[in-house]
């Protein structure tokens, strides 16, 4: 079983749940109820791989998600790896900064048009991922254990609705 601590703090769910209810002017606890848990959801996740698989290679997740995105994509501009790992380019600046520290990625110009940098990952880089990859994807597969293949199925359809009704 995966235990996920420190996400919930001193009340349990349901205590949560309950006092969230019976507040005044909670007019749809059944989507507040959806969206503190789907925040739940991601923050207790995230900690577990960071705590388990990323904490080895000292990744926080943002950093690897920066890395998978170019990994998967191969070289591309800042500017499009920001928007698929779904963080904004200043954050990306001080993530890329790190990695590049690390030896794990490297910034070009673009060969005609200056403005534009190119994030590509290095040899080792390359490497980190090739052998890191298999290890998130089966720590991906321990965190949804508990839900069956047409749940995670229907899970991920309903998360990608909602990234699209907020502009994701």
């Amino acid at each position: 079983m995966v235990t996920l601590r420190g996400v919930t703090g001193n009340h349990t769910r349901a205590e949560t749940e309950r006092a969230v209810r019976d507040r005044p002017g909670t007019s749809a606890p059944h989507r507040t109820r959806a969206v503190a848990n789907l925040h739940r959801a991601a923050a207790a996740v995230r900690l577990h791989l960071e705590n388990t698989v990323l904490r080895e290679p000292d990744l926080t997740w943002t950093a690897f998600t920066v890395l998978r995105v170019v990994w998967i994509w191969g070289e591309m501009e800042t500017r499009h790896v920001a928007a698929e790992a779904g963080i904004s380019k200043g954050t990306l600046t001080g993530v890329v900064k790190t990695l590049e520290a690390r030896g794990l990625v490297r910034r070009t110009r673009h060969a005609t048009d200056r403005r534009l940098v190119l994030l590509s990952l290095t040899a080792r880089g390359e490497g980190l991922m090739s052998r890191l990859y298999p290890e998130f994807t089966a720590a991906e597969e321990l965190v949804t254990r508990c839900l069956a293949t047409a749940d995670c199925r229907n899970l991920a359809d309903l998360l990608g609705k909602l990234t699209k009704q907020v502009g994701g």
